[in-house]
């Protein structure tokens, strides 16, 4: 395996021996990440952090991974504040960035756009999410928190929960999960329903996904329930997002129905699809895979950067 100048753009790209060398790779970087441990490995390395869109966890989580690596992080999180304004191209503003910096992270709006700029740049680029298309580093760091949590994830029962259509981070972690064998249950109305071209692409593996729009159907078979936010920004029709806005609610009433040792799970933000009291339940998992954003993407920068093989 040969990951030193690789571009991190679709999960697609990795093999499931691949995807589990990062994991425990990540797995080795947690005490750093806690700031238990000192790592210098990235010393004099820099991050370019390009954001069209906006975005918390991410940025964060690459920023402070660059700085518990001991490197430095660069950043552009508003474009109405930068060259951009002016009728940059996103061509020129890649060359820009890779003469500033090691490595880019990208984040745009449109989908393919980080593969576009990988086109351009000499140096890696790693794909931050392109509008309804991939988020491969959340799809790694979901895939952590199910293996350490579980103990694996081939077998695991998935419910993916809520806006299946415009979310990119439940694309991405659809065809990885099956890639990796486990039992998938799409949960969504029929105008939010995964894509079809989605859901082929989670016949990949041994067991086919099945497609219900009843939560309380699924809620006592999975072993890790995984909501999403209902986008209101992706929606082209106000109407059709007031229509099912709040379609889905996780309270502690839900999880009566399930099993004792189910996991919740959201990529965050989150808005009113997990109650608050939920929270301090022993389902909740969500912010420790909030947190798990930053070893594994300790992990993928030590690797493209060559600081560990």
């Amino acid at each position: 395996m040969k990951f030193e100048g690789r571009d991190i753009l679709s999960i697609k790209d990795f093999s499931v021996k691949e995807i589990m060398h990062i994991l425990k790779t990540a797995k080795k970087m947690v005490p750093a990440a806690k700031g238990e441990r000192r790592d210098e490995s990235l010393r004099g390395k820099v991050l370019a952090t390009i954001f069209f869109e906006p975005s918390t966890r991410t940025r964060l989580s690459f920023e402070s991974a660059m700085s518990r690596l001991g490197g430095r992080a660069i950043g552009m999180a508003d474009p109405e504040a930068s060259s951009l304004k002016k009728g940059e191209t996103l061509a020129d503003t890649i060359k820009m960035a890779e003469s500033y910096a090691d490595v880019t992270v990208l984040r745009h709006h449109h989908m393919g756009a980080a593969r576009l700029a990988a086109n351009f740049s000499a140096k890696p680029i790693i794909n931050g999410g392109d509008g309804a298309g991939q988020h491969p580093t959340q799809t790694m760091l979901d895939l952590f928190t199910i293996w350490t949590e579980k103990g694996k994830i081939e077998g695991q029962k998935v419910a993916l929960v809520g806006d299946l259509k415009y979310g990119r981070t439940a694309h991405s972690l659809s065809y990885a999960l099956s890639l990796f064998g486990a039992k998938l249950y799409f949960v969504a109305p029929p105008t939010l329903q995964m894509p079809k071209e989605v859901v082929d692409d989670a016949k990949v593996g041994r067991v086919r996904p099945k497609l219900t729009d009843d939560l309380n159907d699924v809620i006592g078979k999975v072993d890790v329930l995984y909501v999403t936010r209902i986008q209101k920004e992706r929606f082209p029709d106000p109407q059709e997002y007031q229509r099912v806005a709040g379609l889905y609610k996780v309270d502690v009433g839900l999880l009566e129905e399930a099993k004792k040792d189910l996991i919740v799970m959201h990529p965050l933000p989150r808005v009113n699809e997990i109650h608050p009291s939920v929270d301090g339940t022993h389902h909740a998992r969500y912010f420790e895979q909030a947190f798990n954003g930053v070893p594994v993407r300790m992990a993928l920068l030590a690797l493209i950067l060559g600081a560990v093989e």
